[in-house]
């Protein structure tokens, strides 16, 4: 039985201080996630906030299988979802609005290892052009790519996620990849050399 697992036995049981302890493991990553797809900080923080009461509401009907991080983002991508078609248009095709996610999201974990402070400035510059480009590429491969490499879910977990196989969930992550990478060889951006 997985530490989330736990958690969510003891949501089931009343204890109050174990949502709490959900609720800091878990929302910044959900606000990172929705800010992925939605480029709107404030609604992302909605966004993640609804997500953590739907998880509380709905707690009675999580079955502790080891699964816990696919069913939080499932309940998370329904409510983007929901919420894109209450608006009269696209939100995840608003244009880059220049505002910075928290230090605390996983690419800028990145730059914390032990690297220059240009490396950590490349770094940072990069995520910033990956995080403008995610709005140009197709919803079910940015959101696979963001599940996989932003909220750190398995490749399962993405498939379970999306409601999908896990074929199709390896297919739209590496269509996402190679979107992601032609865009940037033509903004000029170069991986690094292979020897």
């Amino acid at each position: 039985m997985t530490e989330d697992d736990q958690l969510m036995i003891r949501i089931q049981s009343g204890e109050l201080r174990a949502f709490d302890e959900l609720v800091e493991k878990y929302q910044g990553p959900l606000i990172g996630f929705f800010f992925r797809n939605t480029r709107d900080s404030q609604l992302s923080e909605d966004l993640s906030q609804e997500t953590l009461l739907r998880v509380y509401n709905q707690s009675w009907d999580y079955l502790p299988q080891g699964r816990f991080r696919g069913w939080m983002y499932r309940v998370a991508r329904n409510l983007l979802i929901d919420n894109i078609r209450r608006q009269s248009h696209d939100a995840l095709i608003k244009a880059y609005t220049g505002k910075q996610a928290d230090e605390d999201d996983s690419l800028n974990r990145l730059a914390c290892e032990v690297v220059s402070p240009e490396e950590k400035a490349n770094i940072k510059e990069l995520a910033l052009i990956v995080d403008g480009l995610l709005a140009t590429i197709p919803e079910d491969q940015r959101l696979t790519f963001t599940l996989h490499h932003y909220s750190e879910l398995t490749l399962n977990e993405v498939a379970e996620v999306m409601e999908t196989n896990l074929a199709t969930a390896k297919s739209r992550l590496r269509l996402a990849r190679e979107k992601l990478r032609e865009k940037l060889t033509l903004m000029g951006v170069t991986g690094p050399q292979k020897n």
